[in-house]
């Protein structure tokens, strides 16, 4: 417990994103809203809170997130909650809640802040951001292709196509699963010495998860172990090639990763990855797949469903890697104020700019200061012009026009005349 007056810090593993960060996660977050404009996608709000009944039966009770990962209290009416560790179970659960799926296809998406206990390193915090995309009510491997079409459509606005590489696999119908399973249980036990404590562990509960291990005393043992596209039948495997030839024809490069099969219970069929190799062991950006199980295991009738999860923290340490970020200006005009009458006037023409130029960022000097001090904080705030108001020119009706970035003669203009000059020089 923290002594008196004795600062407080931030949880650990959940971070502040301070003011000088926040003009990127904006810029990033306006390119995703316009792509996902783009292909016609609806933004579905979704609470951070939900039963922990609804995580155990979705990602399933024998998972590292459920057993070990979640933030789950009881609250005052005994009834066991959840801070939501992952989207897709909270945004199927509102579909089916709300009838959204009867008859229905829907392109849903959504945006926030996800919670797993894990240990902090960089890429991965306790409270991370996620944007999830989720499509209802489709069969076809068209859709497969859209959402991947997508992601890359984002990956070329954001300039960091050429970091990512897509890698793809099918993970069969759950019947094909079982079948595959039971091959590979059969060939772990008979390499049972080899297996790591969590290998062991999987071996009985979700065996696929160890074709996941990060081990590299594993890679051989896996590598040489049975692959499910061998035990796929024919439906599953003409989704896979309808998928991966939409794809070719639109020159989309990908890898079919044999051992490629996400962390959840409830995919089938196609799954993806988007990874890159520029961010050390925290290489997967975004990923995602078919999961049309899911739907019938919370409750609802027989259906179709795919989607992605996209750490937002990996992508912007992406992004930050680029040479050159554009970036939204904070503020485009600084008005400083020396006298009287100019604070009172000043407040007011400032008002009458923000009516006349809603889309101008204008920042008004309060808390008064000399001419000199009141100058550097408008050089400081990274407006490109200042405007100078003392009682004489409060007199005369006019306001001084000074550029803080490219050295030119100040102007002086009348009220009228300096909300025209700004329309024309900071208003796109």
């Amino acid at each position: 417990m923290a002594k008196p007056n004795q600062a407080i810090a931030a949880i650990r593993g959940m971070h502040d994103i301070l003011p000088e960060q926040t003009p990127r996660w904006q810029y990033v977050e306006t390119v995703i809203r316009e792509v996902l404009g783009n292909y016609g996608y609806q933004e579905i709000r979704l609470p951070i809170v939900e039963k922990t009944e609804l995580f155990k039966r979705s990602i399933g009770e024998v998972t590292d997130i459920v057993e070990k990962e979640m933030y789950t209290f009881d609250d005052r009416n005994g009834d066991s909650l959840t801070l939501r560790p992952e989207g897709t179970a909270g945004c199927l659960r509102a579909c089916l809640e709300h009838g959204l799926l009867h008859g229905q296809t829907h392109r849903l998406w959504y945006y926030g802040a996800m919670f797993r206990h894990e240990r902090p390193q960089k890429g991965r915090y306790r409270q991370f951001y996620q944007l999830g995309v989720e499509t209802y009510g489709m069969a076809g491997a068209d859709i497969d292709a859209e959402i991947i079409l997508l992601s890359h459509r984002l990956w070329q606005r954001l300039g960091i196509r050429a970091k990512v590489e897509l890698q793809l696999n099918s993970l069969g119908t759950v019947a094909e699963r079982a079948v595959y399973r039971e091959k590979l249980v059969e060939y772990f036990k008979a390499h049972f010495e080899q297996l790591d404590e969590d290998s062991v562990r999987r071996l009985e509960t979700n065996p696929l998860r160890i074709l996941d291990t990060k081990n590299p005393a594993m890679q051989n043992l896996v590598e040489n172990a049975p692959e499910l596209m061998a035990y796929l039948g024919e439906e599953s495997r003409e989704h896979f090639q309808t998928l991966t030839a939409s794809l070719d024809s639109l020159g989309i490069a990908y890898q079919i990763n044999p051992r490629l099969v996400r962390g959840l219970d409830y995919y089938g069929k196609t799954v993806f990855e988007w990874v890159t190799t520029e961010l050390g062991s925290q290489g997967t950006i975004c990923a995602g797949g078919r999961y049309d199980g899911l739907i019938e295991q919370l409750g609802g009738k027989e259906n179709y469903a795919i989607g992605f999860a996209l750490g937002m923290e990996r992508l912007l340490a992406l992004v930050e890697l680029l040479e050159d970020v554009p970036v939204a200006r904070t503020v485009d005009v600084y008005m400083i104020r020396v006298g009287a009458e100019a604070e009172k006037q000043g407040l007011i023409f400032a008002e009458q700019i923000r009516d006349k130029l809603p889309k101008l960022k204008l920042q008004l000097n309060c808390g008064g200061g000399s001419f000199k001090s009141q100058f550097k904080k408008a050089d400081k705030s990274d407006a490109v012009f200042a405007i100078i108001l003392g009682d004489d020119e409060v007199k005369r009706g006019e306001v001084a026009i000074k550029n803080l970035r490219v050295e030119q003669e100040q102007q002086s203009l009348s009220y009228t005349d300096a909300i025209s000059f700004l329309s024309s020089h900071c208003v796109n």
